[in-house]
């Protein structure tokens, strides 16, 4: 088992399936250019491996299947089908919910049970400002639907001053509403906000704000939570939950367990860092072969991690995942 100073391990692995997206959104394309799926992605059997090895490397015990955006990818279904024999405790999903109603029989069939949805604004007219991209009718119907479905939803809302922050209170009235947990997540200096501070100032909102928004209308007490969560999280009594991923205001990097693997076959031990680490060639490799140099990487993206707090990123978050 591979253990930095701070006793931090990974355990959870976050795999982007592809790099393309059918949104825009502000935070994350600031040409509002779609990202379409690179080249030399990976392929499904090879990924399969990649998180086969990384279970026996390192000790991965729950995936993410992120993106860009996973269901867009004609990849899905075989990556779904193999990996869910793979003995993980858990497997969930990150997508922006347009394509749920199409996709959701596939998620069902392979024993997925839980999803986060990114969903930033209830508001038509702000959701096309910002997602630049899709249908709100589509991702609200597919929620329904999923939630009928029984399955365990979680929302991701990005707060944007000037944008959506006024959204606040009226997302998380949606969401106690329906049994979903509404997690709030500041923005962050990743990719062209990590290089343009004015921007990311102007838009910031943050956790001391939302809180005292939220506590106009709710009274809420502090939950437990996870050693290794990023968010904090809240209870509402009577009415249920919501979480704060406070990545300025209450940083977490002293307990992170995650790792991301990039559809493009580079390891990324840290958001906060530029270093990335190419394991793509090692999983055409036997296990005797691809192990070991699997090890050594792993130790140096480990080594990546913040002792403290994140301090920003040029990496553009749609290609490496939520």
């Amino acid at each position: 088992m591979i253990v930095d100073r701070q006793g931090r391990r990974f355990r959870n692995l976050r795999i982007s399936l592809t790099a393309a997206c059918n949104y825009a959104c502000t935070y994350c394309v600031p040409d509002g250019k779609r990202l379409v799926a690179a080249q030399d992605e990976l392929s499904a059997e090879a990924m399969v491996r990649g998180v086969a090895y990384l279970i026996e490397a390192a000790g991965i015990e729950r995936l993410r299947i992120t993106g860009g955006e996973p269901l867009v990818s004609p990849k899905l279904d075989l990556f779904l089908r193999e990996v869910s024999q793979l003995g993980l405790s858990d497997i969930s999903l990150t997508s922006n919910g347009q394509l749920l109603s199409r996709k959701l029989p596939l998620l069902l069939e392979s024993g997925m049970r839980r999803l986060n949805i990114s969903l930033d604004t209830l508001d038509p007219d702000a959701f096309k400002r910002i997602a630049r991209g899709g249908d709100l009718a589509s991702v609200l119907q597919g929620l329904e639907e999923a939630r009928a479905a029984g399955m365990q939803i979680k929302i991701n809302m990005v707060p944007l001053r000037g944008q959506n922050h006024e959204q606040v209170l009226p997302m998380l009235d949606y969401c106690l509403e329906r049994g979903f947990e509404l997690r709030f997540i500041e923005l962050m200096r990743m990719g062209h906000l990590a290089r343009d501070g004015n921007a990311f100032l102007q838009q910031f909102y943050g956790m001391d704000e939302l809180l005292l928004r939220i506590g106009e209308q709710h009274e809420f007490v502090q939950a437990d939570a996870p050693l290794d969560a990023t968010a904090l999280r809240y209870q509402i009594p009577g009415q249920g939950y919501f979480g704060v991923i406070a990545n300025e205001s209450v940083p977490f990097c002293r307990t992170c367990s995650r790792l991301r693997l990039s559809s493009t076959g580079w390891l990324h031990g840290c958001l906060s860092s530029s270093n990335r680490h190419y394991v793509g060639d090692l999983l055409d490799k036997p296990r005797h072969q691809a192990l070991p140099a699997l090890q050594r990487l792993l130790v140096r993206a480990l080594g990546d991690k913040q002792d403290i707090a994140f301090a920003g990123g040029v990496t553009v978050m749609k290609i490496i995942g939520g």
